[in-house]
């Protein structure tokens, strides 16, 4: 499914006729488009989809400088999933990629706004079962254990979280392989987590945690990203 069929879809299920402007909530279906950005790797090449290893942690920022996202590679087909919660019911995509198996959400958890800095990651991808964790494979915020499930839109499965992590619909150009991020899905919680972090978001990014991130989104493991990842 590509973005316009997808957006399509969504706009009718709404009711609405016409096009989603750029930007513009369509309250029901709670979609938001953004600047396309192609993802790129470190280096700043175009990332190709097949070098996403299965079951580790990638992040980057999109579609602000300072928001960042989870890219996840889950390692097998992902089908469209329903997903809901309070008055929040909308239809997650499933996965991209040759496989179908490729993800991304926003990294700030749904509860406190927890999310990864460059000094420490208390919210991360866990491969299998963990200590006591009923459930694996999953995203797990240690702030406040929080768990939730990338093979269906990042919907809760444990903890105080009020709602799903806030997709990030992806496309992906089988000639290339490449991967481009277009929008949001669900409640991304941006302007909270702005108010939240102003001060600490100015002194990571220099002012520039609001600009538009879609000529720069860099993808880089976490733990290359961050000095320690909190694992509970």
């Amino acid at each position: 499914m590509d973005r316009r069929d997808f957006i399509r879809i969504c706009t009718a299920g709404a009711g609405m006729a016409g096009t989603v402007p750029d930007r513009v909530l369509a309250a029901p279906t709670t979609l938001r488009p953004y600047r396309r950005a192609r993802l790129l790797d470190d280096s700043g090449k175009p990332l190709r989809a097949a070098t996403i290893a299965a079951q580790r942690n990638y992040v980057f920022f999109y579609p602000y400088r300072g928001t960042p996202c989870f890219l996840l590679n889950l390692g097998r087909p992902l089908q469209p999933a329903h997903v809901s919660a309070s008055s929040d019911a909308y239809a997650w995509p499933g996965g991209v990629g040759t496989n179908r198996s490729l993800v991304a959400y926003s990294a700030i958890c749904s509860h406190q706004l927890t999310y990864p800095t460059r000094e420490i990651s208390f919210i991360s991808f866990r491969a299998g079962k963990q200590g006591a964790n009923r459930h694996g494979d999953v995203i797990h915020c240690c702030s406040e254990h929080s768990q939730y499930d990338p093979a269906q839109g990042a919907r809760v499965v444990a903890g105080p979280a009020p709602r799903p992590l806030a997709a990030v619909v992806l496309e992906h150009e089988p000639a290339t392989d490449g991967l481009y991020a277009t929008a949001t899905l669900g409640q991304d919680l941006f302007e909270e987590f702005f108010r939240k972090y102003e001060f600490r978001l100015t002194m990571e990014h220099g002012g520039a945690a609001r600009r538009d991130n879609s000529d720069n989104c860099r993808v880089t493991e976490l733990e290359n990203y961050c000095r320690q990842q909190v694992r509970c």
